[in-house]
């Protein structure tokens, strides 16, 4: 953004061309407009210009998605207080996830060339691109989030979300991600992980496997083929895990958690299913806020929306852990716990999101408004409930090869 954007008496000042992206853009550009001004000048009692679409989509090209990334970090630093409350935590660790998805972005030369492009099954090209997000499975926070070119690796791509962690983190991972030099990464600064290993990983999974152990602290050694560069007489110390699933199936997860009493190998099964929430998350971004739908074609407006998502399911989280405890409260004359229903609280945020960002209102008023909306209508969370995971069902729009 320029010195001089935005500084002309406009119909469309910045702070209302913010506001429209915020507002979960679905249905074309000329409605939005529309229904924006009419709710705001209802709530505020001001006479808002109308503006073209062609207006609005000129002033977003002058601004920096970090404006979008700057405000989420906003929000995340004012939610990580000592003075709040509702903060949870696993035998005070911050339980974290990371995980990535392909998400599908428009056909456009400039996108296939940023991104990279994939075949679907009909073995037409779609242009994709990788989301890594690291994410506080507990706290329902966002707490860093990167969209990044179709092949890049998820290691490498976790590894950047680094800035992030606190020494005492503890972060769950699945498969995917496990590695020697992963795992050193994280020792390194005092980061804490939790890992699901694939069954035939190394000799020291096998072994394990064929025993009847529960768990057993190793020397784990680098693959010398796969970390040519890599001292291998240096070991570090890990901890494997056995799983027992229904039906049979025994999972083995690798831990830097060594101390058999603090953390009793029973308690990781609980804990590594934890990480079901940021596949979750994917579901939400996905499927609620409809992060594939993208209002530009541009590299910035897809960047723009991106970060929109990210800022609005904060939003989102930061309100239904306000009114836990209320939930809480209800929930003891209950046969189930109840939850929000995420899908109608992320619809009851249209439009009222402008209010609460936009000052119209005295902000505790909307944010009363809010919760009074998320809790009409609770869904029950019935336990002991599995359903088989679809693999790589949040992965992306499509299926694809």
């Amino acid at each position: 953004m320029k010195k001089e954007d935005f500084t002309r008496i406009r119909k469309q000042p910045f702070s209302d061309t913010l506001l429209l992206m915020f507002n979960m853009l679905r249905r074309s550009m000329a409605v939005e407009i529309k229904g924006f001004l009419s709710y705001l000048n209802v709530r505020s009692g001001s006479d808002r210009e109308s503006f073209t679409t062609s207006a609005f989509s000129q002033n977003r090209k002058k601004i920096d998605p970090e404006v979008f990334g700057y405000l989420s970090d906003v929000i995340v630093e004012n939610y990580y207080v000592a003075s709040n409350a509702d903060l949870r935590f696993w035998k005070k660790f911050r339980v974290l996830a990371v995980d990535g998805s392909r998400v599908t972005l428009p056909f456009t030369q400039k996108l296939k060339e940023l991104f990279g492009v994939n075949t679907n099954q009909s073995l037409s090209q779609v242009v994709q691109g990788t989301v890594s997000i690291l994410y506080d499975l507990l706290n329902g926070i966002i707490l860093d989030a990167s969209l990044n070119p179709l092949h890049s690796g998820e290691r490498e791509l976790a590894l950047k979300h680094s800035g992030n962690w606190k020494a005492g983190d503890l972060i769950i991972y699945d498969r995917g991600y496990m590695s020697y030099d992963f795992i050193c990464e994280h020792i390194a600064l005092s980061i804490q992980c939790l890992i699901r290993a694939k069954t035939s990983h190394s000799l020291q999974v096998i072994a394990f496997l064929k025993g009847d152990k529960k768990s057993e602290v190793v020397d784990f050694l680098p693959d010398a083929k796969k970390n040519a560069g890599l001292d291998k007489d240096v070991p570090i110390k890990v901890r494997l895990v056995r799983v027992e699933l229904p039906g049979g199936v025994t999972e083995i997860l690798v831990t830097t958690l060594l101390d058999s009493k603090k953390y009793p190998t029973k308690a990781f099964k609980e804990l590594y299913f934890k990480r079901w929430g940021i596949e979750t998350l994917y579901d939400q971004l996905k499927n609620k806020l409809k992060l594939e739908h993208f209002t530009g074609y541009s590299h910035r407006g897809i960047l723009q929306d991106f970060h929109c998502a990210v800022f609005i399911s904060n939003i989102q989280s930061v309100i239904v852990n306000d009114i836990q405890e209320e939930l809480d409260v209800q929930n003891q004359d209950r046969q189930y716990d109840y939850k929000v229903n995420a899908n109608l609280s992320y619809g009851n945020l249209k439009d009222t999101i402008l209010g609460l960002l936009g000052n119209q209102a005295p902000i505790d008023k909307i944010f009363k408004e809010l919760q009074a909306l998320f809790l009409e209508y609770p869904v029950p969370i019935r336990p002991n409930r599995t359903n088989p995971r679809k693999v790589g069902m949040y992965r992306s729009k499509k299926n694809l090869k």
